[in-house]
């Protein structure tokens, strides 16, 4: 296959043989992961909630890549829909060796708009959804261990207008990966977070300063362009290869320099 990663030394960026689930993969960052999982050799599990259509897409992406994708629509904010994910998962493949928990929502008001209803449905989509599928991933991961990516942002530090719950629910997240980290690694399973910077998805068309946030991210990150969902991919797939063995516990800042300059 034109697109394996490391032909000296395939055990490297070559994926052949495992089985990815990636949630919320049916657009955005989540289907260039989970594309790009397939093209180093992975099966991957597309998780999706409303769009089939777009999670129909992305399976015909992964399978034009010689692999076999699997859709499933679970809530992942639904312990049970999580838990039922995990039990089909187990009939088709009988393993999981990846799983990247990308799928978040959450509400985008300023602290003093917000009640606990918006605040809890934040906290469990965007952090607490990561406890029951780890849960259920390492049960699949069985004795050769395996890698566990959370997607977090840049408002898990930065303060953002209107982003109070996300970003607490962010900053909760990689407090999670650091604690579910510790507990795994003595199983070969590394937990790790990829942090994004300002990536034009559809979950940006929901910021009211849209225009503004594109504008002046672009002018602040010192590559000149933009994150795209490509170079989120790409520091997952090392996360998930044997190059990133050691790497544990840790958020990798993906955002061109951004939150490096002031």
């Amino acid at each position: 296959m034109s697109n394996r990663f490391c032909e000296r030394h395939p055990g490297c960026l070559d994926l052949t043989g495992k089985v990815a689930l990636v949630t919320g993969s049916s657009r955005g960052i989540g289907r260039a992961i989970a594309i790009k999982l397939a093209q180093a050799g992975a099966d991957v599990v597309i998780n999706y909630l409303r769009n089939k259509t777009k999670a129909e897409e992305t399976a015909a992406a992964i399978e034009a890549e010689g692999v076999k994708s699997l859709i499933i629509r679970a809530n992942v904010a639904e312990e049970k829909e999580v838990i039922a994910m995990f039990e089909t998962i187990q009939e088709h493949y009988g393993r999981l060796d990846i799983l990247v928990s990308n799928a978040a929502s959450g509400i985008l008001k300023s602290a003093l708009d917000l009640n606990l209803r918006y605040w809890r449905w934040t906290m469990d989509i965007n952090a607490g959804c990561l406890l029951p599928l780890a849960q259920g991933a390492v049960k699949l991961m069985g004795n050769e261990g395996g890698s566990i990516i959370a997607v977090s942002s840049l408002g898990a530090l930065r303060a953002i207008p209107n982003y109070a719950a996300v970003g607490a629910s962010k900053a909760a997240l990689e407090s999670l990966v650091r604690h579910l980290a510790a507990e795994l690694a003595p199983r070969n399973i590394r937990v790790n977070a990829i942090s994004a910077g300002i990536v034009e998805t559809d979950a940006l068309k929901h910021f009211p300063t849209r225009s503004e946030l594109l504008s002046e991210s672009l002018r602040r990150t010192p590559m000149g362009r933009l994150t795209e969902p490509e170079d989120v991919a790409n520091t997952a797939l090392f996360l998930c290869s044997g190059l990133a063995h050691m790497i544990v516990g840790q958020t990798v800042v993906v955002d061109g320099g951004y939150s490096i300059v002031g």
